[in-house]
């Protein structure tokens, strides 16, 4: 969802409290521990929106590892194309020290 204006700022908050409320009504738990808020922007973020969820805060962060994929605010690969290469070459020195049996 995008938010240009006041009104549509007004509108996500309400959605979230009406996610919030069906949340509690449903008896579901969220462990902010392992929640982060994220948002999605190439513009300049100047103020932290304070996202919360019912009476719970949850800390805005500027990138967050979901199924190994590594989802970053600005919409860059960068940290993932890092990770990657990072694991790829774990790899391969694994490889190269295992040592070739003679036949």
């Amino acid at each position: 969802m995008e938010i240009t204006n006041k009104n549509e700022k007004k509108s996500f908050r309400k959605n979230l409290n009406t996610l919030g409320e069906w949340v509690v009504e449903n008896v579901i738990k969220i462990n902010p521990g392992k929640s982060k808020a994220i948002r999605f922007t190439r513009a300049r973020v100047k103020n932290l929106l304070g996202y919360s969820l019912g009476d719970q805060k949850f800390p805005e962060s500027s990138s967050f590892k979901y199924l190994e994929i590594i989802l970053r605010n600005g919409l860059k690969w960068v940290d993932q194309v890092n990770s990657t290469a990072q694991k790829a070459w774990k790899a391969l020195h694994i490889v190269l020290r295992v040592p070739k049996k003679r036949i």
